[in-house]
């Protein structure tokens, strides 16, 4: 959400979408530069969104804080199950484990850059995430991602990929996954 603004400054963004919960400073103050620059956006309460023929799910329906009102989204790609996480933790990853039956995502966007709120060894056991994608600056004042999500992550075997020690994360979608990175 941080990087919002220098987006929409150096791109060309048709929609933006906010999750229907409330608006901290940074989601308003994107607003304004939104309604500056006439762009369309809105405030997605429904659960699937289509967009040429592709289904994104949002799954989450926590209000509590900001961290757990993050997008999380679910959806299938060339056959394969991704999950975006956003920044939820634990209490998103259980109210998701009691609603949906995910056993198996080929690609998990980790929650919360891989803090120790997120990524519980129940959720990680159930949805046994193939490629575990951490967004991540080095050496941030967090210290993201936290040395235990790593080991929960490995225990489920995942190829982990996070952004500060491997760089831009490209998948390429096939008959099989290629996964190339740059730094």
């Amino acid at each position: 959400m941080g990087e919002a603004k220098i987006i929409i400054e150096n791109f060309k963004v048709a929609n933006v979408i906010f999750n229907s919960g409330h608006n901290n400073e940074l989601e308003l103050d994107l607003i304004n530069l939104l309604d500056k620059k006439t762009i369309n956006y809105m405030f997605f309460s429904n659960n699937l969104l289509e967009i040429n023929n592709y289904s994104f799910e949002f799954l989450n329906n926590i209000n509590s804080d900001e961290n757990e009102d993050s997008l999380i989204i679910y959806t299938q790609f060339n056959k394969r199950n991704i999950l975006l996480m956003g920044d939820a933790g634990v209490s998103s990853e259980n109210q998701i484990m009691d609603k949906y039956n995910f056993n198996k995502i080929d690609i998990l966007k980790v929650g919360h850059h891989g803090s120790i709120t997120s990524s519980g060894d129940k959720f990680l056991n159930r949805i046994k995430p193939r490629i575990a994608l951490i967004s991540v600056a080095l050496n941030n004042r967090y210290n993201h991602p936290h040395k235990e999500v790593i080991n929960r992550l490995s225990k489920e075997q995942s190829t982990i990929y996070q952004t500060s020690i491997d760089g831009s994360i490209k998948i390429i979608f096939k008959d099989y996954l290629e996964v190339y990175t740059c730094y």
